[in-house]
């Protein structure tokens, strides 16, 4: 029987060891961590048949045929390097969901805007009649389409660059690039390598889409992707070198392949980045022949995205919206530029290396006043009395942010309460759906008592 082992007792590593399972491999589960909840995982995987093993770190051993590793697993630890020097086949999660799903994918990457045009294809499909269930960030784990007893009929996968680096042959019908911005430097080094991430999934694909309105992927990728569809919501005489954009917005029309699919203020999500989502998804349906009707239908119907500029209540004349979903400067400046001002700006939590000069721009264009929590407090207070911006206070933790925000939402008429971290999350939460959540439950039974 031939061992396999996966690094990782998240959603992901859960369905790759049951997989593997029920193809006939001797599996062990491993976790760094050994948490009440996953010491009875423990037990319940051992029913299974499945080995796991907590509060240790991997190492790697020549017995091992197969490594699987979760998608927060550094691809250059020093247990992975040694294993690759030893021989020892090494994939991501999504990889090994990629040999047994022989559905058509649809791979969206990018820095900011994944979520939120994967959540749109997925849709459209779903309206088409079509059995197409988003996976990868969002979702189901890929593994777990792969388990499931029904086969897709597409697979639309949000695919980050840490899982491209380890399922470097995934190769999508179509593939999508959102956005290119600095992000996950600290493990990518330079944005150079960091594109080049991204571009890889694209070359795998045999067909792409990407963000003409991207200062950086236009630069890189007029002449590297003469074929691709490009996106663009200014219209088809904003020029592509000497090529037109193959999706566009025009006189309130979302135009795809020089045909009309439906009027552009149909998407009910605010901000002039989700009219780019939306093109973008429309042009991935439109290639895989999904009829402009069931295009618009989806859209209509959207009602957005969880964590995502998600409106969560309103009190005394105060929209809350939880934007937990922006973990870093880009994402929460366009968060923040998507809403009415004056606002009060919920930021912090784990810092990412980046530039912040746009966002904090907006922040004096826009914040009544700035809560701070997390770890990045004090460092984010320092950037903005730098920028000799004032209106700032730490409050440390969420459960503090909430009363806080309403109490100063009313002093200063605030129209919005805005949670748009700028930060990743694992400091005080397991992921940002978590951080987001945790805002929607305060909200909801703090202000309700007001």
């Amino acid at each position: 029987m031939p061992i396999a082992h996966i690094i990782g007792l998240g959603k992901s590593g859960i369905a790759a060891a049951r997989l593997l399972k029920r193809e006939g491999w001797e599996v062990t589960l491993s976790d760094r961590s050994s948490s009440p909840s996953l010491l009875e995982q423990q037990q319940e995987f051992a029913n299974e048949g499945i080995h796991v093993e907590l509060g240790q770190s991997f190492e790697p051993v020549e017995s091992i045929e197969l490594i699987v590793v979760s998608p927060g697993v550094p691809w250059d630890s020093p247990a992975l390097a040694r294993a690759r020097e030893l021989g020892l086949e090494t994939i991501g999660e999504m990889a090994l969901a990629w040999r047994y799903l022989k559905s058509p994918w649809v791979g969206i990457t990018g820095t900011n805007g994944k979520t939120t045009t994967t959540a749109l294809i997925a849709a459209i499909f779903e309206e088409a009649g079509l059995y197409a269930p988003a996976c990868g960030n969002i979702g189901y784990a890929a593994c777990e389409l792969a388990l499931a007893e029904k086969q897709p009929d597409w697979v639309i996968a949000e695919i980050s660059s840490y899982q491209i680096e380890s399922s470097p042959f995934v190769a999508p019908r179509i593939g999508v690039l959102t956005t290119l911005t600095p992000d996950h430097l600290s493990r990518h080094k330079t944005l150079e390598n960091y594109y080049n991430i991204k571009a890889h999934l694209l070359k795998k694909s045999e067909l792409q889409v990407i963000n003409g309105d991207d200062p950086y992927l236009r630069q890189q990728g007029i002449d590297i992707w003469p074929d691709a569809c490009w996106t663009s919501v200014k219209g088809e005489k904003e020029l592509l070198g000497d090529r037109t954009f193959g999706a566009y917005i025009e006189n309130g029309w979302v135009i795809a392949q020089s045909e009309k699919i439906l009027p552009a203020d149909s998407l009910r999500m605010v901000g002039e980045h989700n009219l780019q989502n939306l093109l973008m998804a429309v042009a991935a349906a439109n290639l895989a022949g999904i009829n402009k009707s069931a295009i618009a239908r989806a859209i209509a119907k959207f009602p957005g995205v969880s964590h995502r500029l998600e409106h969560i209540c309103t009190w005394e004349g105060i929209d809350f919206i939880n934007d937990s979903k922006a973990t870093n400067y880009d994402a929460a400046q366009v968060g923040l530029a998507s809403v009415s001002a004056p606002a009060i700006l919920i930021a912090g939590g784990d810092a990412k290396e980046g530039d912040d000069r746009a966002w904090i721009d907006t922040i004096k264009a826009k914040a009544a006043a700035v809560l701070l929590i997390g770890d990045a407090a004090s460092l984010f207070g320092d950037r903005l009395a730098q920028a000799n911006y004032h209106a700032w206070e730490i409050v440390e933790t969420m459960e503090r942010a909430i009363p806080r925000a309403a109490e100063l939402g009313r002093q200063n008429h605030a129209k919005v309460v805005l949670l748009s971290p700028a930060c990743a999350s694992f400091d005080q939460y397991q992921n940002f759906e978590q951080r987001g959540d945790h805002f929607r439950q305060l909200c909801l039974e703090s202000l309700a008592k007001e």
